[in-house]
């Protein structure tokens, strides 16, 4: 292992301990949330609260989702999965999408629909009360998780929210339920103030609709890194100019690349060389190019050279 990839595994292993304490402090919060949210649910009979119950539950499966994302990726490479298992986070992120989607979502909308069905009679203030506070707590707890996931995203080099699903997802959860808290609330006290049980099911459907538009772009993000997401224009930009530049390639007939995880890269190029280079020095070559390559981006850990002739010179 080079000195730069040595480096990259490092910095790697401390980012992942602290997006699992990030994740921790999430998943603590949602737990005790969630009970206090079905609690006071019941007790005043809300279904804008207790669709914020389940949207916690959901939050909170999905959090456990995510630290066997965090678990499970950093796996090293063996002989059935000889590029290692970086989309192992990836795959656990689309299940917290189908999560979200699911156990927030749907129930959110069930909730909303039971309430316009059965009418609503008025329940008492002191229930309602009991809710509003609970719902205070709430949005303390979230917005103490959320303050969390932020400073761990600004405190990453690069685009840390594009890069780590786990975190994204961390961070999308916590700011939709700080929504959430927000709209439950409103939706309550408009109850509160008119008697119409219509308030509380617009509440519920709005939360709702915003945790599957939450869910669908969390899902998405996770179906293109799954099956295959190319790095980003800048740094395929970069690659190639590197490549160019170098005095033995005549061309670049074509350049691949595809994210295997989190921070490992596939790079896969077809050159054409100047003519003239013998063929011992082949290799030699190649193995600069590649050093090259991984000095410049640690991450592209697995670069691939083919030779070829290039008659037609390509673009990619």
């Amino acid at each position: 292992m080079s000195p730069q990839q040595n480096e990259k595994s490092k910095n790697a292993a401390a980012e992942d301990r602290k997006t699992r304490l990030t994740v921790l402090v999430a998943l603590g919060a949602n737990l005790v949330i969630a009970a206090a949210k079905a609690v006071g649910g019941l007790i005043a009979g809300s279904p804008a609260l207790l669709s914020e119950a389940a949207h916690s539950v959901a939050d909170s499966l999905n959090e456990v989702f995510l630290l066997a994302a965090l678990r499970r990726s950093r796996r090293p490479a063996d002989r059935k999965h000889p590029f290692g298992y970086g989309k192992e986070r990836f795959f656990w992120s689309l299940l917290a999408a189908v999560g979200i989607f699911v156990m927030g979502g749907c129930f959110s909308f069930f909730q909303a629909f039971e309430a316009l069905a059965s009418g609503g009679g008025e329940e008492s203030r002191t229930g309602y009360v009991v809710g509003l506070a609970v719902l205070g707590v709430a949005l303390i707890a979230e917005g103490s998780s959320l303050a969390r996931a932020v400073h761990q995203v600004r405190a990453q080099p690069g685009d840390g929210i594009g890069s780590d699903p786990a975190l994204r997802t961390v961070l999308a959860e916590d700011g939709t339920a700080v929504v959430g808290v927000l709209v439950a609330a409103a939706g309550m006290v408009l109850h509160m103030v008119t008697g119409r049980i219509e308030w509380e099911a617009a509440a519920s459907f709005t939360i709702g609709l915003l945790l599957v538009f939450i869910a669908y772009h969390l899902g998405k993000d996770a179906r293109d890194q799954l099956i295959g997401e190319a790095v980003s224009p800048e740094l395929h930009r970069g690659i190639r100019e590197l490549l160019d530049a170098q005095p033995e390639i005549d061309c670049v007939a074509a350049l691949h690349t595809m994210r295997l995880g989190m921070d490992s890269t596939l790079v896969a190029a077809r050159i054409d060389l100047t003519p003239g280079i013998e063929s011992e020095r082949l290799e030699l070559v190649s193995e600069r190019i590649k050093r090259a390559v991984q000095e410049n981006w640690p991450e592209a850990d697995q670069v691939f050279l083919d030779v070829v002739n290039a008659p037609n010179r390509v673009g990619s």
